[in-house]
């Protein structure tokens, strides 16, 4: 393979992931609508965790801040950046492991698969997905002889990602001789993470939103059989993946020794992050991601020119999966036609919700959106009326089950969230995204707010929302 450019090679990722995800601008996923709206209450004044309860680590709603809490063609320009860096994270990672050859490989699968996926978990930059770059950073830096930078881009990961411990992890594989100064960097940034919230007033807060909260969350799976049901969706992903795993298992195949190990108990590291809660969505994998794209690269650049190219008719597999759904939006973007997507049932008929809203939004208004439905808070552009921008930690059923199930898994907090949220001023708009959806946790069903149905009467409804205003 001739020499690439560095240049060349990352201005042909960014004007392809841009040209793609600009398919994505009329679509707003749950997945960053939550963040975005957590953003847009910081932009009004509110604290993160103090003012907005927010179950994720901090960077996830602040780094939603560096366009505005924008949706559109900002939210895509910025996801196409992020492609850029993530590629560019592991053309570096590779070179330092392997060579020049390694690293575009990596760099092009790498950004390959960052579009070509599950089109939510590939479009919404969440924790999952913004920690492929500072994983691959760190992993680098470990491998290049750098203990405290790699600590630094850990410390980093975990104010987005909890997951980034098992990336800490995968570093001491190759610098455990080194631990202190691994340790030192990622805590580093911890006492300095934990200094400026306490500042603000919101360290407790954090810590029982983002910890306390995440633990009851991941050890209350939904999923029946989870090894099971594991073991597949892994298998479906190796899959359509195969490029990457043919690759990975070629170089184990080839090689041996001390950095064999290493990279074996990375893959492993890895895999336990896609293992943590046992619920195995799309995101979680691209926790994986990482070291299967690194081990991939490095395996298929052991090949001859022609198995090169045999394996690569192996991407035809998420090609074909995945790059019809952008020719359908860009013709809905263009107007050409209504694309019919069940996965956008939810966002189409909130964006319907606030069109019938804002006939009668005042500018005193303020919203609570039952349910999780957080994009309701973007599309409407009212204030939230309390710090909680969904239902969970009100009614203690999580959001992974909430459409089918009501068994609440946290009582105690949701009780004395409700207490909290009696006392203080009545929202001026309730939107019920949840009740049309599964009657037993409607709003005004639920103990705690039964007695509220008297202050309010019901201004509209939408195939899965009912819009209430607060009587006069």
């Amino acid at each position: 393979m001739e020499r690439v450019k560095p240049l060349v090679l990352f201005g042909a990722i960014f004007a392809a992931a841009l040209a793609l995800r600009l398919c994505h601008a009329g679509v707003l996923w749950v997945e960053e609508a939550y963040p975005t709206a957590a953003a847009l209450e910081m932009l009004r004044g509110r604290v993160l965790y103090r003012d907005v309860w927010f179950d994720k680590p901090p960077l996830f709603p602040l780094i939603y801040l560096l366009w505005g809490a924008a949706e559109g063609w900002a939210l895509r320009l910025a996801g196409a950046l992020f492609v850029t860096l993530s590629a560019a994270a592991a053309w570096w990672a590779a070179r330092r492991m392997a060579g020049e050859r390694e690293g575009v490989l990596a760099a092009i699968l790498l950004a390959f698969f960052l579009q070509f996926g599950v089109p939510s978990a590939v479009m919404a930059l969440t924790p999952d997905l913004l920690l492929v770059p500072l994983h691959l950073a760190a992993i680098g830096c470990a491998a290049a002889g750098w203990p405290f930078a790699a600590g630094l881009l850990c410390g980093v990961g975990l104010l987005v990602n909890t997951k980034a411990a098992l990336v800490l992890a995968a570093c001491a594989l190759w610098q455990w001789r080194q631990g202190h100064r691994l340790l030192s960097g990622f805590l580093g940034v911890q006492i300095l993470a934990a200094a400026a919230l306490a500042s603000a007033g919101a360290l407790g807060a954090y810590w029982e939103q983002v910890w306390a909260w995440g633990a009851v969350y991941s050890r209350e799976t939904f999923v029946e059989q989870p090894w099971k049901e594991g073991l597949r969706r892994t298998l479906n992903w190796a899959g359509m993946h195969a490029v990457l795993a043919a690759g990975a298992a070629w170089w184990f195949w080839k090689r041996h020794g001390t950095e064999s190990a290493r990279m074996a108990g990375w893959l492993v590291l890895s895999l336990a992050g896609v293992l943590l809660g046992a619920r195995f969505f799309p995101r979680y994998y691209f926790h994986l991601l990482p070291v299967v794209a690194v081990l991939g690269a490095r395996g298929l650049a052991l090949l001859p020119a022609r198995a090169l190219l045999a394996v690569a008719l192996l991407l035809a597999v998420p090609l074909v999966r995945y790059a019809p759904r952008y020719g359908d939006l860009a013709l809905d973007a263009l107007g050409m036609r209504a694309t019919v997507w069940r996965d956008l049932a939810l966002e189409r008929d909130s964006r319907a919700t606030a069109v019938l809203l804002a006939r009668q939004q005042g500018p005193e208004d303020t919203l609570l959106v039952w349910g999780y439905r957080p994009e309701l808070y973007v599309f409407t552009g009212l204030p939230a009326a309390s710090r909680f921008l969904d239902s969970q930690p009100l009614s203690g059923v999580l959001a992974d089950r909430h459409l089918t199930d009501a068994t609440v898994t946290y009582p105690e907090l949701s009780i004395r969230h409700r207490t909290q949220l009696g006392r203080e001023p009545r929202p001026r708009v309730i939107i019920d995204g949840l009740g049309p959806l599964n009657p037993r946790l409607a709003f005004f069903e639920l103990s705690g707010f039964s007695a509220w149905a008297c202050e309010y009467e019901m201004i509209g409804r939408t195939q899965f929302s009912i819009l209430y205003r607060l009587r006069d």
